[in-house]
């Protein structure tokens, strides 16, 4: 961990519900709130009842700790970066992409678990994830974990539901006897790149990819290279999550990577529209609530942190963005709306078919020497740009 951390330096790239008040021993412990909290969040991660009524974790903090929430969202993991570069914020909800380049930036500090009185109820696979627990610190609360799902127009595959990536990689025609090409689209960030690798660690062994974080220069042309011949069918590369729904509403598509979120909100207007973890496993995202070394209201952050544990916030957050809660009660102890099988269908027994995202660095484990994050995104810009 010591050399990931001496190579992230190097990157270039430091870059509704009922709620739980914060427990009376938790207010003694930090005392009162400051009176706001800022907070840098995915898309749907903090909803206050403006997208859909019945999903509102935040009135209720509000109320009982006079911490004002305001959140700003943001599209990219390296967005996310350099906004706790900038600073003004106290918390983020970073991914394991992001995560680590923060902790090796100096951007988060360390988290007190003892100020956390729901710490125990986290789930044990996250409590010392890697993407957030560095030299026996943790740097985070777990917040929520998923796949990066292929989601696909059920009126394109019929009864013929996906079984690979290939449908989003390789030129074919599809179940309705339409080509792919102009139909598909791909993420817009260099972390997409891991996507294409994981595709070949099924499909040319031969190359001997045992993670996609860790390509050495073969490996990563070969990726690239998969890549450019994506880029003939994409039709766009998308980062928004919103235009996603929207280009699968009225555009014609018909696969892409993408969030449970979206499925989500595209079943509830009754789109067309399934999703699957393909014969390869998925990457996928495990999200840590990290404080900004500068912040201005840690108190309020504290109570957040805590109050983000509650089951209740869990259960409906999961079944919000039809994802993974940190603390596995929230899946059955009926407090909120999720159910136990409603955690399976999200993909809760899948956690070992995910390869979650982290940021690939020059000196890495399985094979010594590795193309880094830095390359990672100016080659990805020209795979975009067509070259």
């Amino acid at each position: 961990m010591k050399s990931f951390l001496k190579s992230c330096t190097t990157l270039g790239v430091v870059a509704g519900v009922s709620v739980l008040p914060a427990s009376a021993e938790m207010l003694t412990a930090i005392g009162e709130g400051e009176g706001q909290l800022n907070i840098v969040a995915w898309p749907g991660y903090i909803e206050r009842g403006e997208t859909a009524a019945e999903f509102d974790w935040v009135t209720g903090f509000e109320e009982k700790t006079s911490c004002k929430v305001n959140v700003k969202t943001a599209n990219t993991s390296d967005e996310m970066v350099a906004l706790m570069n900038e600073g003004g914020f106290d918390l983020v909800t970073a991914s394991g992409d992001a995560s680590l380049r923060m902790v090796a930036g100096k951007r988060v500090q360390p988290v007190n678990t003892a100020l956390i009185p729901s710490w125990d109820t986290l789930d044990d696979r996250l409590k010392e994830a890697p993407w957030h627990y560095v030299d026996g610190t943790h740097y985070g609360v777990p917040y929520m974990w998923g796949p990066n799902v292929l989601m696909y127009n059920t009126e394109v595959f019929s009864d013929s539901a996906p079984t690979s990536w290939n449908v989003v990689f390789e030129a074919m025609n599809l179940p309705d006897g339409q080509p792919n090409k102009g139909r598909v689209q791909a993420y817009d960030g260099p972390i997409h790149i891991a996507d294409a690798a994981l595709y070949l660690m099924a499909h040319k062994p031969e190359l001997g990819i045992t993670s996609p974080y860790e390509l050495n220069q073969e490996q990563y042309d070969a990726a690239l290279d998969l890549l450019r011949e994506q880029r003939k069918l994409v039709s766009r590369y998308w980062h928004d999550a919103f235009i996603q729904i929207d280009d699968f509403k009225n555009e014609g598509m018909a696969a892409s990577g993408s969030w449970p979120f979206q499925v989500n909100l595209l079943q509830g207007d009754n789109a067309p529209i399934a999703s699957v973890i393909p014969e390869e496993g998925a990457t996928g995202w495990a999200d840590t609530t990290m404080m900004h070394v500068d912040a201005q209201n840690p108190n309020c952050a504290y109570m957040w942190m805590e109050h983000t544990l509650s089951s209740n916030l869990m259960s409906d957050l999961s079944v919000w963005f039809g994802a993974n809660p940190a603390v596995p009660a929230a899946c059955s102890d009926g407090r909120g709306m999720q159910t136990a099988e409603g955690c399976t269908k999200n993909g809760f027994d899948d956690f070992d078919r995910i390869s979650f995202w982290q940021t690939p660095v020059s000196q890495c484990e399985s094979q010594g020497e590795c193309v880094p994050y830095y390359r990672w995104v100016s080659d990805y810009i020209g795979v975009i740009g067509g070259r």
